[in-house]
């Protein structure tokens, strides 16, 4: 067991980890397992997720939004992101089916995107290849391109 006192100190730098960014339980794990006790952690962990300051499916939603906002990428690169963090696979699917229209139609803004780029130094069927490679849906470059030509 352990006192009230050491909850709340190693609570406090768990806190101040996660407040700095926000984090998922894997990237929690990871970086206290060795310097907080074991029993300590997991009660950390749980208090944290019923406060709502650990929640890895909200997570998933804030983090494919930043991207959509900032970044070029494949629905595929998203996930292999969000699988690096440590998150389930199933959530993520679940958030990518459930917002299927949406990213489909941000794989196809971002291919448009990397084509236009690209289109200064590469032929179309380089540029087509790149995106398949990058994990773009085919149907979607094939989108990306149409709508390029209007």
């Amino acid at each position: 067991m352990y006192t009230i006192e050491e909850f709340d100190k190693e609570k406090t730098k768990v806190l101040k980890y996660i407040l700095y960014k926000k984090r998922t339980e894997q990237e929690i794990r990871k970086k206290f397992i060795s310097t907080i006790d074991e029993n300590i952690l997991e009660d950390i962990i749980q208090y944290l997720k019923e406060a709502k300051y650990i929640d890895d499916s909200e997570y998933i939603g804030k983090t494919i939004n930043n991207f959509m906002l900032l970044k070029n990428l494949s629905i595929k690169e998203i996930q292999h992101k969000l699988i690096a963090k440590g998150l389930n696979k199933n959530d993520i699917e679940d958030y990518i089916y459930e917002n299927e229209n949406e990213l489909k139609e941000y794989e196809i803004k971002s291919a448009k995107n990397i084509f236009y780029k690209k289109s200064m130094t590469m032929e179309l069927e380089e540029i087509r290849q790149y995106l398949l490679k990058k994990g773009y849906k085919s149907e979607n470059i094939k989108e990306a391109i149409e709508r390029e030509e209007d």
